[in-house]
């Protein structure tokens, strides 16, 4: 099964071509303030939560299981999902381990830190064609070795 992020994910229409070609499940995690009318396929499912503070991390952590894979650009609920052995993705096709995410923790932090302080950063830079290809890529390759 495919479980997404899906507030602010820029790939689900990749995702979801994907996993219908591998004719897997998908479980679109959204706060009821990003609700959509969009018709979905029948083998994706929306579930909205509460617009509260990481409501969506909250049901993600709860719904996925080793044999899942996670897509989201939360590093702090990367974190949880390693701690579950779940495979999880970043949409620009980075994979999670346990090797990266404290450094990404790390760095989450010190960007927050500045805010905080009033100092100007940088937010993520602007998705790219080759890192939506990248993510596709890398996605198949995950769903391929599970």
């Amino acid at each position: 099964m495919l479980i997404v992020d899906a507030d602010a994910c820029p790939v689900i229409d990749e995702i979801i071509d994907i996993a219908g070609q591998y004719q897997l499940n998908v479980i679109l995690v959204r706060n009821f303030n990003h609700f959509t009318s969009r018709q979905y396929p029948s083998f994706v499912t929306l579930d909205y939560v509460d617009d509260g503070f990481d409501s969506a991390d909250y049901r993600i952590v709860q719904l996925a299981s080793k044999q899942d894979i996670v897509i989201t650009q939360d590093y702090g609920l990367a974190s949880l999902l390693l701690n579950k052995q779940v495979t999880v993705l970043h949409h620009t096709g980075s994979i999670y381990s346990q090797d990266n995410i404290e450094y990404l923790l790390m760095v989450r932090h010190s960007s927050q830190q500045m805010r905080r302080a009033r100092h100007k950063t940088k937010g993520p830079k602007a998705l790219t064609e080759a890192d939506r290809q990248h993510f596709c890529q890398q996605l198949e390759k995950t769903i391929r070795n599970q």
